[in-house]
């Protein structure tokens, strides 16, 4: 169980900006900010972040709530991985007391700090290597690139990190944190050793593991690429080489390249591509594709163009079917033979770099050349090499464009090849799924709404606001009752505050859907309330009230003495209330 305290913390720490940012390009626009909605598609932006009320909706489809709801609902995370997502970006735990997650979190914090130290020895090591230097200048890596990515040298020695950690033969972390490797006659030494050393980091740019190449110079024997093994800190399989350095790049151009090497990272953000990234010696995941999606719209796969490119390229295809999003595009690119990244880019200008194979295109011309499409064998053989690939595709309108071009290269309807494949019509899933946001027409306004709504946007109005005086049949009710009792229970919330607190108290609620709808029209309109204002409304609201008490008494065929008594006391106080000047009742219904 995350408690209130920490959540209101967490919201409290961080801006909604920032996090919305990472996932929609956003720009200014007066006091808040305005983009294309990330739920829907449309052409003008209607999607609206307010940092003052951190909140974020759309006036198109409606959609609404605060930084944990964006990450929900944009990400496809839980609750509980959408709050610990939070609290990385702000450099927060979240507390845990169960002793094998303290235990676990110590660990994962005492191999931070060893990864940490172990890089800035390397990168001293770098400035005392010559043929390390040399090796870096004939690739053509600047001071400032290097600088950048945080590239070290490992020394060529066998137990080199013993300068910086003097209980190197004993502790634990060391070895925890894969820097060195225990021998079987007992003795320790450095796992990299004469290699150039490439830092690898986590979102937030924190050291999690390394990656280690032998150069033209080196005498180290052994794979070209040495990688950290996997620790509680580094998964192969989620972690990205340059993204934490590609990031801004990749957001202000909705594309990101993906290369096999580190090297390859580096010389291309040394030539102006630097929303590129790598896998970390394996082929592309399914996380990684996952994780990219939702920082670009344009993913380029660069491979090799020899048998082994195009293997790694097929694997990459196969692991990003069920990741696929309509609207998003992963294309395919080979270098020519002798080419790398690094040659191939000095060679072409920007526009030129990337003429690519849509996804859909590989997959046609790889599985067409495996197959002789002039006979009914051959289209019969399509059909089965197509069929795992297409179930797995998880973007609806792509699926039926790739429906639609694999019937006619075998020759056969849609509707025959979905028969076959045992696939749903493309028609009758589009019905069965969840149906897009429609533009929402605000419903009229309650006294109890309108009241709820303006102490959402100024707290210090619950102060005035007694309970018996509302309306107990409005369906509002129960929604501002328990705003007027969370800010009685925590006084001092700020507008900034109010709006993110109130959100996350009634998570899980029946009242939620009402909360997040009169939040959302806060933050849709920019009239202030005034106390005179909502005085006026409040008074108007006790005199509907008691009126509508007044009409069931008086319907009454047989009414107590306790009624009678009730009712000669209102019909007393609404003829008093009906002399004075400054009641005005306002129709908001």
């Amino acid at each position: 169980m995350i408690s209130d305290d920490f959540k209101q913390q967490l919201l409290n720490r961080i801006d909604i900006v920032d996090v919305v940012e990472r996932h929609v390009q956003l720009r200014k626009a007066g006091q808040n900010y305005v983009a294309r909605c990330p739920f829907h598609n449309e052409k003008t932006p209607s999607f609206s972040v307010s940092p003052s009320k951190q909140f974020y909706h759309c006036f198109g489809c409606g959609a609404h709530g605060n930084a944990i709801g964006f990450l929900m609902e944009h990400s496809g995370l839980g609750y509980v991985e959408a709050v610990k997502e939070l609290a990385s970006m702000a450099g927060m735990v979240v507390p845990d007391d169960r002793p094998a997650v303290v235990a676990q979190q110590k660990a994962a914090q005492g191999l931070g700090e060893v990864l940490l130290v172990a890089a800035r020895h390397y990168k001293e090591q770098l400035k005392r290597s010559e043929s390390a230097i040399a090796y870096l200048k004939r690739r053509g890596v600047s001071g400032e690139m290097a600088a950048k990515f945080g590239l070290g040298y490992a020394p060529a020695g066998w137990q080199t990190l013993a300068e910086v950690f003097p209980e190197y033969k004993s502790m634990p972390a060391l070895k925890d944190a894969g820097l060195v490797v225990d021998a079987e006659n007992g003795r320790r030494y450095d796992r990299f050793r004469d290699r150039i050393m490439f830092p690898i980091t986590d979102q937030r740019g924190n050291v999690i593991g390394f990656g280690g190449r032998s150069f033209a110079d080196s005498t180290q024997e052994g794979p070209k690429y040495l990688n950290s093994p996997e620790t509680p800190l580094f998964q192969k399989g989620h972690e990205l080489f340059g993204l934490f350095q590609a990031r801004p790049a990749i957001r202000q151009h909705g594309r990101v390249v993906i290369v096999e090497g580190y090297m390859d990272v580096v010389s291309l953000h040394q030539h102006g591509v630097d929303y590129s990234v790598a896998t970390l010696g394996t082929s592309t995941t399914p996380a990684h594709v996952e994780k990219l999606l939702k920082l670009a719209d344009e993913l380029y796969f660069c491979f090799d163009g020899d048998d082994a490119g195009r293997k790694a390229a097929w694997r990459a295809l196969e692991n990003s079917l069920e990741q696929l999003v309509d609207g998003k595009q992963l294309s395919f690119m080979f270098f020519p033979e002798g080419e790398d990244p690094d040659s191939f880019v000095r060679k072409c200008a920007d526009n030129d770099i990337w003429t690519a194979l849509p996804l859909s295109e590989f997959m046609a011309k790889e599985l067409g050349r495996q197959v002789d499409l002039e006979t009914d064998e051959g289209r019969a053989k399509l059909l089965d090499l197509a069929k795992p690939l297409l179930k797995k595709v998880a973007a609806p309108a792509l699926s039926l464009q790739l429906r639609r071009r694999f019937a006619k290269m075998a020759d056969v309807t849609v509707p025959e090849l979905e028969e076959l494949f045992g696939l749903r019509p493309a028609a009758a899933a589009a019905k069965s799924r969840r149906p897009a946001r429609e533009v929402q027409r605000p419903a009229p306004l309650s006294l109890t709404r309108w009241m709820l709504q303006a102490i959402l946007n100024d707290p210090t109005l619950a102060e005035r606001v007694e309970v018996e005086s509302l309306d107990t049949s409005d369906r509002f009710f129960p929604a501002l009752c328990h705003v007027l009792d969370l800010l009685r229970a925590r006084p001092g919330l700020l507008e900034r505050d109010v709006g993110p607190i109130v959100l996350e108290s009634v998570r899980g609620l029946g009242i939620a859907g009402l909360v997040r709808e009169a939040y959302a029209e806060v933050l849709a309109s920019d009239k202030e309330v005034s106390s005179d204002e909502f005085m006026s409304a409040l008074k108007a609201l006790r005199d509907r009230v008691q009126r509508r008490r007044i009409s069931e008494l008086i319907g009454k065929t047989i009414r107590s003495a306790e009624e009678t008594a009730e009712l000669s006391r209102l019909l007393q106080v609404v003829s008093e209330r009906a002399k004075d000047p400054t009641v005005k009742v306002e129709s908001r219904v």
